[in-house]
């Protein structure tokens, strides 16, 4: 395995070093090398996405509003792409996480519109 040699401030070293006893303790082994490559991993969406729907979620959205709630029309745009590549089989690997990862999150929208459908009739 190739190795990495990092200069970093003292206080930083220190940091590392109870982060790692930590983790250590906790996992029983996880090395710095597996934290870095866990902190270069990309969400599968935009974090944009994930505050969309939050900050949504967080406003106390009435019922109507829930029934109503729908993607931005750029979450949409790219839902529609990456769709058409599924279909014409040219999805990367990176684009099906991605294409996954919106499936859940449409999964969870029509759960919780679910959810409120009782009170929607009333």
């Amino acid at each position: 395995m190739p190795r990495i040699t990092l200069e970093v401030s003292k206080e930083l070293s220190q940091q590392l070093a109870q982060v790692g006893d930590a983790l250590r303790q906790a996992t029983s082994c996880l090395r710095l090398s597996e934290l870095l490559a866990l902190s270069l991993q990309q969400p599968a969406v935009p974090a944009q996405v994930y505050r969309y729907i939050l900050d949504f979620l967080a406003s106390n959205p009435t019922t109507e509003q829930i029934a109503e709630f729908k993607p931005i029309p750029e979450m949409q745009e790219r839902l529609r792409t990456l769709l058409a590549r599924s279909n014409a089989g040219e999805l990367t690997p990176t684009e099906l996480k991605e294409l996954d990862e919106y499936e859940r999150i449409e999964h969870l929208v029509v759960m919780i519109k679910a959810g409120n459908l009782s009170y929607l009739t009333r």
